[in-house]
């Protein structure tokens, strides 16, 4: 199975979103699990905020680079989750979850943390409902 997470930029939620997806494999024992994050204007790097917000839970995203995602990439995925940023004209032919969270760029550390517990319960949802759909 394969996961997307796409943004504008790639460099807040869906960085966010693609860190605590590896967390979630790591509880959960699924070792077969890809995940892609992407953007479609990426950014020069991840927002300095999004990575001090992030490292407060011990995850380190300090490496990552902002990295463009192309429609064959999302076409591979099995569910694609968008961050309600004007991704959705992607013309992707898999299952779209559009989340439609609050850009971190440039909040208040307190805002950044408010966003990364929504995009944290997001990713949760969506292991909870990918799991359930594979007990079926």
């Amino acid at each position: 199975m394969k996961i997307g997470f796409v943004c504008v930029q790639n460099a807040g939620r869906s960085q966010m979103a693609a860190a605590f997806a590896e967390r979630e494999c790591d509880r959960r024992g699924w070792s077969d699990l890809e995940i892609l994050t992407g953007g479609t204007d990426p950014a020069e790097e991840v927002h300095p905020e999004v990575v001090e917000t992030m490292a407060e839970l011990d995850i380190d995203i300090s490496d990552r680079r902002p990295r463009a995602v192309t429609t064959a990439e999302l076409n591979e995925c099995d569910v694609v989750a968008t961050m309600g940023c004007s991704t959705l004209e992607l013309d992707a032919d898999t299952t779209v979850h559009d989340w439609a969270l609050p850009d971190p760029d440039g909040e208040s550390p307190e805002r950044v943390r408010e966003i990364r517990e929504l995009v944290r319960e997001q990713v949760t949802d969506l292991f909870d409902e990918l799991e359930a759909q594979a007990e079926q």
